[in-house]
């Protein structure tokens, strides 16, 4: 796909990927077999037909390919953004086998991004008042389901719980809907319009949206319930940040990446001094792991004006979890990658970071997670100067709301356990998404609502 330039590009927060064209998109499709047994869509965990979509682009029929896609996925542009088809659906793509695989995620983003150019944003359809009655000779709506946390998981279960017929409201605690579409994808990977747009479409499917809105502390689960909701669905995610752990962490200078990419996007730190919301960086940035978020934390630094900007990572290239995408885009941006390393200690004058202490690695046996374990060599150990220091190693499910429900079964990590219809411990109370499984992509998240959805409809219906 046709990119900005990376000289250029690491002068702005503009999206770097400009996607298909129509003749493009048209001639991407044609590519696809279109195969009686399409193993591709046993891949997708929202479950699109994907032959089915690629075949109507084929054709330019481009509104009926995304409503084609719309039928199973709620957030198709933002999909076609941040998913990684490469180890989903293109890897079961049967063309894998001797070409390229067809480019799925390309396509899906065309025909979303062919929608939000036409504007066909439905218009939002507004819940009549809770405590009103319905008119006489109509239907009385379906239950009340209460969706808390407006991230993938949550936007996912309320639109399938929507066109099931139930009344859903979106209990978000932040100012914006979207969770880590919102506050953890920077502009130039995922736009912040194209997730205004996907939550537009959701609300226009009769979902409440209540922002601002801290369960257990706003309301209650029991005040909820005495409003008549008669399920719940969880999906706060994951957004306790995990530190390094080392001498000096506390000094100025020093963030976990929940914070910085917060700053950066939610609170459009930068548009400094458009909003007044700055966020201080140094000539020298270390961002410690490599996963998306330590890319996402590198590249924003480098257009915030880092000169130096490093990836500092225990293991090699071939055990990072980030997308090959984004470690080759950070490359192009000049992102110097240090491996092979581990931070040690912090070191600051004046309370403020100027120096890490590191020491090299090697790689010994795998560990549980089937990567080979880094191994600390003795003696090897230096002094990096840096100014910023962002600790991208994972995070963990915020105890804010889950303290606050009692009798909500939670595992050693603090992550909600559910069954296999993503029911929680608490009777009519479902969850899924990262607060279930600890931290994951946005897709497999959506995969979470989907099937909480599901359960809840069933449970519903005795």
């Amino acid at each position: 796909m046709r990119k900005q330039d990376p000289k250029e590009r690491i002068t702005n927060f503009n999206e770097v990927a400009f996607g298909l064209t129509e003749e493009e998109a048209v001639a991407e499709a044609k590519r696809c077999l279109f195969c009686k047994k399409p193993s591709c869509i046993g891949g997708c965990p929202v479950e699109i037909d994907i032959p089915a979509f690629i075949k109507l682009i084929a054709e330019k029929k481009f509104k009926e390919a995304i409503l084609k896609v719309k039928e199973k996925n709620n957030l198709p542009a933002v999909c076609g953004r941040v998913c990684p088809q490469e180890d989903q659906c293109e890897a079961k793509c049967i063309l894998r086998k001797k070409k390229a695989a067809i480019d799925i995620g390309s396509l899906e983003r065309f025909a979303a991004d062919w929608e939000i150019a036409k504007d066909h944003r439905p218009k939002t359809m507004d819940h009549r008042p809770l405590s009103a009655k319905p008119p006489e000779g109509t239907i009385d709506p379906g239950p009340k389901v209460a969706v808390i946390g407006s991230g993938p998981a949550g936007l996912t279960c309320a639109a399938d719980l929507a066109k099931l017929g139930y009344r859903v409201t979106l209990f978000e605690s932040l100012h914006k809907a979207g969770g880590v579409l919102i506050y953890g994808i920077p502009e130039f990977r995922l736009p912040k319009h194209v997730v205004d747009y996907e939550v537009d479409c959701i609300r226009s499917l009769g979902v409440e949206l209540k922002l601002n809105y801290l369960i257990g502390q706003t309301e209650t689960i029991a005040g909820l319930k005495n409003e008549g909701y008669k399920a719940f669905f969880v999906s706060t995610g994951a957004g306790l940040p995990y530190f390094l752990g080392v001498e000096g962490e506390n000094l100025n200078g020093v963030y976990s990446a929940n914070e910085f990419l917060t700053r950066v996007n939610l609170m459009k730190g930068y548009k400094f001094p458009e909003y007044s919301t700055p966020v201080s960086i140094g000539e020298t940035v270390a961002v410690v792991g490599a996963g998306n978020v330590a890319m996402d934390c590198a590249r924003c630094s480098k257009r915030l004006g880092a000169k130096n900007v490093y990836i500092v990572y225990r293991r090699t290239e071939q055990e990072m979890p980030a997308r090959l995408e984004e470690i080759e885009n950070a490359k192009e941006e000049g992102i110097i990658f240090k491996l092979l390393t581990n931070p040690v200690r912090l070191f600051g004058e004046r309370g403020w970071v100027d120096r890490m202490e590191c020491i090299n690695n090697a790689l010994g046996e795998p560990d549980e997670s089937g990567r080979r374990r880094p191994v600390p060599i003795k003696g090897s150990e230096y002094i990096m100067p840096v100014n910023t220091v962002i600790s991208a190693i994972g995070q963990g499910p915020n105890p804010l709301l889950l303290r606050r429900i009692e009798g909500l079964g939670l595992n050693k990590r603090g992550n909600i356990i559910t069954d296999e219809n993503a029911m929680t411990s608490i009777k009519g109370m479902f969850a899924g998404g990262d607060i279930v499984t600890g931290a994951a992509t946005v897709i497999l998240a959506m995969g979470a609502g989907k099937q909480a959805a599901r359960s809840i409809d069933k449970y519903l219906n005795g």
